[in-house]
C-alpha cells in the first residue's frame, strides 16, 4: 500500500518542477507502470531464448533484435525515471542498486567475439526478482536466514568431513574410483545424499563386497538428506514468517499515521467551523 501526499505547491520557488517531479514519482510507483516492466522482463526473456534457435533467429532473427533493443531502452528510461526522481536516494534502496548492475551490465558495449558478455543479456530476467513483490519476500527472507543457515551448513559440512574420512578409510581400497581419495568420497556421497542413483549405481555394488555397508549409508542419509538439508527448510519458512510480520507491522504504523493525520485535520475543521459559528453569533 503507498500513501501519496500532495506537494506544496505554494511555498516552493518551482511549482511546475515540483509538480512534474510528483507526476513522474506516481507514474513510476504506480502498478500499471510495475505491470508494464513485468511484461517487458518476460518478453524480453522470451526473446533472448528464441536469439538461441537458429530456426527463430533465421525466420524473425530482425524482429527478435529489435525487441530486444526496445527493452533495453525501456529498462534504460526507467532507470533514468528514478533517478530523476529520488537522486542520491535512489541508491539507499538495495533493490534499485540491483535493477542498475544488472541493465549497467547489459550495455557495456561488446564486440561480436565476446559471447559471454552478450549472454549476460540474459541477466535482465532476474529484475523480475526486484519488481514481483512475492519473490523481493522471498529473497529478503533467505538473505535474513543466512546466519542461520551457515550454522545448519557448518554442521553439514562437519558430517560430510567425518563420512568422507570413514568412507576412505572403509571402502576406498575396494572402489578408488569411488572412495579413493577425500575429495572422490566427498563427491561420491555427495551424490549419495542427492538419491541420484545411490541405491544401484553406489550402495548395492559397495554392499557386494562388503554387506554391512548398508548401515553406513542409511545412516548418512538419514542425517544429511532428511534431517540436516530439513533444518534449511524450517529456517527459511521461519524467516519468511518473521518477514510477514515484519511488513504487517510496518503497514499497519502506516495505517495508523495517515489516520492520526487525516483525525487531525478533521478536529482542526471542525474548531475552525466551531469559531465561525461563534464570531456570527
Amino acid at each position: 500500500m503507498r500513501f501519496y501526499r500532495q506537494p506544496d505547491l505554494e511555498s516552493h520557488p518551482f511549482p511546475n518542477q515540483i509538480l512534474a517531479m510528483d507526476l513522474l514519482k506516481r507514474l513510476v510507483e504506480s502498478d500499471a507502470f510495475q505491470h508494464f516492466v513485468i511484461a517487458v522482463i518476460v518478453i524480453n526473456a522470451i526473446t533472448l531464448g528464441l536469439e538461441t534457435s537458429p530456426a527463430a533467429t533465421a525466420a524473425a532473427g530482425g524482429l527478435l533484435h529489435f525487441l530486444d533493443r526496445a527493452a533495453l531502452m525501456v529498462f534504460v528510461t526507467e532507470l533514468a525515471i528514478k533517478l530523476i526522481v529520488y537522486r542520491h536516494n535512489f541508491f539507499r534502496s538495495g533493490w534499485n542498486v540491483f535493477d542498475f548492475i544488472i541493465v549497467g551490465i547489459t550495455v557495456v558495449p561488446v564486440g561480436e567475439n565476446v559471447s559471454v558478455l552478450r549472454a549476460l543479456r540474459i541477466l535482465r530476467a532476474l529484475r523480475l526478482v526486484s519488481v514481483v513483490p512475492s519473490m523481493r519476500k522471498v529473497v529478503g527472507a533467505l538473505l535474513r536466514a543466512v546466519p542461520g543457515m551457515m550454522s545448519v551448513l557448518t554442521l553439514l559440512l562437519l558430517v560430510f568431513y567425518i563420512s568422507a574420512v570413514m568412507s576412505t578409510k572403509l571402502f576406498g581400497a575396494s572402489f578408488p574410483d569411488w572412495f579413493g581419495s577425500l575429495g572422490a568420497s566427498f563427491f561420491t556421497l555427495f551424490q549419495v545424499m542427492t538419491l541420484e542413483s545411490w541405491s544401484m549405481g553406489i550402495v548395492r555394488p559397495v554392499m557386494e563386497l562388503h554387506p554391512y555397508a548398508w548401515l553406513f549409508f542409511i545412516t548418512f542419509i538419514l542425517l544429511t538428506t532428511f534431517a540436516v538439508l530439513n533444518l534449511f527448510i524450517a529456517i527459511v519458512v521461519d524467516a519468511m514468517s518473521v518477514s510477514e510480520h515484519n511488513e504487517g507491522e510496518q503497514t499497519r504504523t502506516l495505517v495508523k499515521a495517515d489516520h492520526d493525520e487525516l483525525m487531525g485535520e478533521i478536529r482542526a475543521l471542525r474548531a475552525e467551523i466551531s469559531a465561525i459559528k461563534e464570531n456570527r453569533l
